[in-house]
């Protein structure tokens, strides 16, 4: 795995840092996405909170991975499945909260529909959210 984690970094013109590797571990070991806070309890007092926030805005810029927008307005973050690359991300997807578990999960199969806007509108980004109960939980 730290294999693949040098070689996103570099691919990415990034420098291979601890943190750097450390976060992108985690987003590749989880199922689902991440908030800045579940990064900062995985990673206990190994970086601090500026360090995890200018490390995941990196990720971001660089299209490794991508925001999930939240009911309480805050973020969560996953990896970019598609080739995401620097200001360019494409991916166009619904995400799913479990209302059990709390997990938030790419639905990478389920494309967003087109959105008809009226004239002189011009559409940057369209967020699914759907929330239930995920197959984990489901099947319990």
């Amino acid at each position: 795995m730290e294999t693949t984690i040098n070689e996103t970094l570099r691919k990415n013109q990034l420098s291979v840092t601890d943190s750097r590797k450390k976060i992108l571990e985690l987003f590749l070991q989880t199922q689902g996405a991440l908030a800045h806070s579940d990064v900062e309890k995985q990673t206990g007092t190994l970086f601090d909170r500026v360090t995890i926030y200018r490390t995941l805005q990196t990720f971001v810029e660089k299209g490794i991975i991508h925001t999930i927008p939240t009911a309480d307005n805050s973020v969560k973050y996953a990896l970019c499945i598609d080739e995401c690359t620097e200001g360019h991300h494409h991916d166009n997807h619904v995400h799913f909260v479990c209302d059990e578990c709390n997990t938030t999960f790419c639905l990478t199969h389920v494309q967003i529909p087109s959105v008809k806007l009226p004239g002189g509108f011009t559409g940057k980004q369209t967020d699914v959210i759907i929330s239930g109960i995920c197959s984990r939980c489901g099947n319990q």
